[in-house]
């Protein structure tokens, strides 16, 4: 019956959208892709940014669904069916185009480099040379600054039915970044409901590349008030903790007897709310979990909501895991079907290297080298 419910929501969505599940063409052209129109309207996401073009993008494997933006390279909204078979819609997003380009927009959904996370007063040295970044986050760098990949147009290299491919050409000096850096990402809806993001890079100058997917989830439906009940799960011994602008110390502490332990399944907000001096300078989670796995993919977290029975596992290659527990969200608007996020709607756990890591020597090494390339993988596979 579950199946057959699934099947159901999948022709309702498909039939709305005027793409037949049979007939759907290999090579998609942006206009087909209409299926996302349970939550956004694709025509608000068309435009043209200095000659660039800016299209929606819809993906589907028959049971779940994904519409991406090349602005940004942004997940929009990412439907995956619940415990009766019915398709919700995991991911927060705005309604249109506009107001992603908003100042302040948060970083939703989008490919976030070419750092990921924070660099400690924006600066570091590279083969005895000096680098100052932009700074966007007080007296830091954050998601690659004021001028990061969130806010570029990626160039669309292949499209088909269940995989989207975009490439980013970043140059030399961009965001104060040293090299011409050839960043590309593919997602792909995997057939056991999987979003595979895949991402490589190359560079002509040694430099230093950290990307990650920042997208906002709530595993009981976009707009769903609370975070705060889900079941969250970390395969971690440690975590990095910060100092007062939220850059990691150095140190790599025991999540043992600390609100930090998600190693069995425990409410976000259970512990959330103690007097840890960690957590009162995160206003909440905002930390850098270190990873206990092996190489390759490998299963490090696992989330599930209560209300839809809704199971997200988190595979990647990546040694670090960013959980953030949307401690500054506050009635953020224009959100998709005219809803508002409040305090604490989403949570993100971003797979990453570690934060600051081009200034702290004793973290995994962010350097990337003419000749050689930048590849790894995170799945955010639902069940």
């Amino acid at each position: 019956m579950e199946n057959n419910k699934i099947s159901m929501s999948i022709a309702v969505i498909l039939a709305i959208a005027g793409v037949s599940a049979c007939n759907a063409p290999q090579e998609q052209s942006s206009d087909a892709n209409a299926s996302s129109v349970l939550t956004v309207v694709p025509a608000d996401f068309e435009a043209d940014i200095n000659g660039d073009s800016v299209k929606l993008y819809t993906l589907t494997n028959g049971t779940a669904i994904a519409a991406i933006s090349n602005y940004g390279a942004r997940v929009i909204s990412l439907h995956v069916p619940d415990k009766n078979g019915n398709l919700v819609d995991v991911v927060l997003g705005y309604k249109d185009l506009a107001a992603y380009r908003q100042p302040g927009e948060g970083f939703y959904g989008a490919v976030v480099g070419r750092y990921g996370n924070r660099i400690a007063k924006g600066q570091f040295e590279l083969e005895g040379q000096q680098y100052q970044l932009e700074l966007n986050d007080g007296p830091n760098t954050l998601h690659g600054g004021t001028n990061g990949f969130f806010g570029k147009v990626w160039e669309v290299q292949h499209v088909t039915d269940s995989s989207l491919a975009l490439q980013y050409v970043s140059p030399d000096g961009d965001a104060g970044y040293p090299g011409k850096l050839e960043a590309t990402v593919k997602y792909t809806l995997t057939s056991d409901n999987g979003l595979d993001i895949t991402y490589r890079a190359t560079t002509d100058k040694a430099t230093v590349v950290n990307l990650t997917n920042h997208a906002y989830f709530n595993l009981s439906g976009e707009g769903d008030s609370t975070i705060l009940d889900h079941l969250l799960t970390i395969r971690a011994d440690g975590y990095t903790p910060v100092d007062e602008t939220l850059i990691p110390t150095g140190e790599i502490a025991q999540v043992e007897n600390t609100p930090f332990d998600f190693r069995q399944p425990t409410a976000i907000g259970a512990r959330i709310d103690t007097a840890d001096a960690q957590l009162l300078l995160g206003k909440g989670y905002d930390h850098n979990f270190v990873l206990k796995k092996d190489a390759g993919l490998q299963l490090v977290a696992t989330v599930e909501s209560p209300k839809t029975g809704i199971v997200m596992d988190i595979l990647t290659e990546e040694p670090g895991l960013q959980f953030y527990s949307g401690n500054f969200m506050d009635n953020v608007q224009h959100a998709k079907g005219g809803k508002t996020y409040n305090y604490r709607s989403a949570f993100c756990l971003e797979t990453q290297h570690f934060p600051d890591a081009p200034n702290q020597p004793e973290f995994p090494s962010t350097i990337l080298d003419p000749g050689s390339e930048y590849k790894t993988r995170t799945v955010y596979r639902f069940r």
